[in-house]
């Protein structure tokens, strides 16, 4: 067969096939031919190996016969659609059972071959199914972006989040103004535009403004408009955001931020719907819902003088808290998978998500910059990787570095099991029994447990296997 007959999947994604075939024969070929295309392939012989293989290893692909020793083909089909999704499925059948292939197109197979095989025909039903398998996954990963998928484009199932949800219905539906806390990153903004959307000013504008990225001087003239000429380079009047957010709601983000003298005024918005631009002689009114933000102690802030106690009354009527990522890690493969879908479409990637090994390190860190810092870790995976899983190489140090709450770092541990080596040995040793001993030390601290061994070692477990082994 000329090289040109070959189909190669790009290098950068080799997709996997599971092939379940009784005849060595058979198999063998079929396997030399889907490993000289460019795909990563197992075989198994029986349906029940199968799906020994399935609980650990999810295949884009599964190539079965349909009689098979023990479970036939039907079955392996069923158990497959009861573990994942996704995978294609192609059906090997001799001419005889025909009817009962057909059968299995009714069952769920994307398509079944009649022995003997045509291996062009064999070639052409592979790439049609895994290309149809990747045009799915991309419509479903736009119809979760495009649909908003979670509560008002906020992601999470934890407790603390449907607490926070409930909590946030409530609010929506009424009218005063809402003081939002949380720390940098968890999503304050997007809580801010939920109680908007919500509300029954949803059809009005939603505003935001940042009271700390706009200069002292000019942040009255921004929330209240001026006059022309109400000071150098006031060339013409200018309507402010109080005046333009009429009837929505204005979000005043790290509210903490924001000059004392200014204060007074935003009370006074508060309280009667009324301010006066820069310059200007009359009263303008207003209705604006008011929702502020901060990641600050506002009573702190108080304390010292910084923050008006009236204001910060008023502004508590209703308040909420968004948790930080470390107390809800139950969203955390949530959120990943979300970003995860989100980058691969904006990139053109096809990636069918994070290794379990890279998943567990994820959950175990602390994120110090929530769900933002965690966007930013997937964006960046899945600018660097080039296979078909998001694996612990491709996350920061930072994070491969990070076990039980702490930073592991080697060279000052206390049971520093390498520089323990060198020191008790007459010969420096070698590279390999340095490592030999430091995975043997974290599989110690593990209990056994290579998974978690092979997040803080910063490895796939096959790596870690291929270690052991060596």
């Amino acid at each position: 067969m000329s090289e040109s007959h070959h189909i190669r999947p790009s290098a950068a994604r080799r997709e996997r096939i599971l092939l379940v075939e009784d005849d060595t024969g058979l198999a063998n070929l079929l396997y030399e031919e889907l490993e000289d295309a460019g795909y990563q392939v197992r075989i198994a012989s029986s349906a029940e190996d199968a799906e020994d293989l399935l609980k650990t290893w999810e295949p884009d692909l599964v190539v079965s016969d349909l009689k098979l020793p023990g479970e036939d083909g039907m079955t392996l089909l069923q158990r497959t659609r009861e573990l994942y999704a996704q995978p294609g499925f192609l059906i090997i059948t001799a001419f005889g059972s025909i009817p009962q292939a057909v059968e299995a197109l009714k069952s769920g197979a994307d398509d079944f071959l009649a022995k003997p095989l045509e291996l062009e025909h064999f070639r052409l039903s592979v790439e049609r199914t895994l290309r149809h398998r990747r045009l799915q996954k991309e419509v479903r990963r736009f119809r979760d972006l495009m649909t908003g998928e979670g509560f008002c484009g906020m992601i999470g199932q934890s407790r603390a989040m449907r607490v926070m949800f409930d909590q946030l219905r409530e609010i929506a539906a009424a009218q005063g103004p809402v003081l939002i806390q949380g720390e940098s990153g968890v999503g304050k903004e997007l809580v801010a535009k939920a109680i908007h959307d919500l509300s029954p000013r949803h059809k009005a504008p939603f505003l935001a403004v940042n009271c700390a990225g706009i200069p002292a001087e000019l942040l009255e003239s921004e929330f209240f408009g001026h006059e022309e000429g109400a000071f150098t380079g006031a060339v013409k009047k200018r309507q402010g955001l109080f005046y333009r957010t009429h009837q929505g709601s204005l979000l005043l983000d790290e509210i903490g931020e924001m000059p004392y003298r200014l204060q007074s005024k935003l009370l006074r918005v508060l309280q009667d719907g009324t301010f006066r631009p820069v310059g200007g002689s009359r009263e303008q009114q207003v209705d604006v819902r008011v929702i502020c933000a901060t990641n600050q102690a506002l009573q702190s802030k108080m304390g010292s003088g910084e923050f008006r106690q009236d204001l910060f009354y008023r502004l508590e009527t209703f308040s909420l808290t968004v948790p930080p990522l470390r107390e809800r890690k139950d969203d955390i493969p949530l959120l990943a998978d979300h970003f995860l879908n989100r980058y691969c479409l904006q990139m053109g990637k096809e990636i069918d998500g994070l290794s379990s090994e890279a998943l567990e390190l994820l959950s175990q860190y602390t994120f110090p910059g929530n769900v933002r810092e965690l966007q930013n870790i997937i964006e960046r995976a899945v600018t660097f990787c080039h296979g078909t899983h998001l694996e612990v190489d491709y996350l920061p140090t930072r994070i491969r570095q990070y076990a039980g709450g702490s930073i592991q770092n080697p060279e000052t541990s206390p049971d520093n099991m390498v520089g323990s080596l060198i020191r008790e040995s007459e010969i420096l040793p070698t590279l390999q029994q340095i490592g030999k001993q430091y995975i043997d030390h974290v599989l110690e601290k593990t209990d056994g447990n290579k998974r978690r061994a092979a997040a803080i070692l910063g490895v796939s477990r096959r790596t870690l296997y291929r270690h052991l082994e060596a």
